[in-house]
């Protein structure tokens, strides 16, 4: 749980707008992904219930190579910038697995969309608190291959478990994203005290 305090009358600044609209967006994805997964999750069976979360404990998901902070702590220690560059990474990790989240109902659809504007209003966001544009002259050494072999052709077992794992993974970097982008916001606001 994240609390954010702030006593103050000052007005809001374009920067704390930007940060209210993307934490917004990221909470509606968030909201979405975990409305997926309990979706899928309570289509199945006991028993391939069961089966899938032993397998996906011992996977990984593919932006785990995101070197993100391991504790609440270390959020909190952790720039805004950091934490705006990280989030960046995470939604931008997403831009091509998204695919195939966004196939089939209404809801999946928006996923696709929303992630291409959260992406684009963490940039605004990170060039608002910034000075050091080299952070995102490489891009290429941050971007991630596709979900293992999510995309080939997979027997009726195999797609259940990736897709299982893609579902997983999506609503706990949704998470990561959601908790980094409100700790960053709290921190810009005049007078806040920001509790994880």
């Amino acid at each position: 749980m994240f609390m954010c305090l702030t006593v103050s009358s000052q007005p809001i600044t374009d920067s704390q707008r930007l940060f209210s609209i993307a934490v917004s967006r990221v909470q509606h994805l968030h909201l979405l992904a975990q409305r997926l997964f309990s979706e899928f999750e309570s289509s199945l069976q006991t028993e391939e219930q069961r089966q899938l979360n032993k397998i996906f404990l011992q996977d990984f998901c593919n932006s785990d190579y995101i070197i993100s902070p391991i504790d609440k702590h270390e959020t909190q220690r952790s720039s805004v910038l950091k934490l705006l560059s990280i989030s960046y990474r995470l939604v931008e990790s997403w831009e091509f697995p998204s695919r195939s989240l966004s196939e089939g109902s209404t809801p999946r659809s928006q996923i696709s969309p929303k992630l291409s504007e959260l992406k684009t209003g963490i940039l605004l966001l990170i060039r608002a608190n910034q000075d050091a544009a080299e952070i995102f002259t490489d891009t290429s050494a941050f971007q991630l291959a596709p979900y293992g072999n999510y995309y080939q052709s997979l027997g009726a077992d195999e797609s259940l478990r990736q897709t299982y794992e893609l579902l997983a993974c999506f609503k706990k970097d949704m998470h990561k994203v959601e908790t980094y982008m409100t700790v960053a916001k709290c921190r810009l606001s005049p007078e806040a005290n920001c509790t994880l």
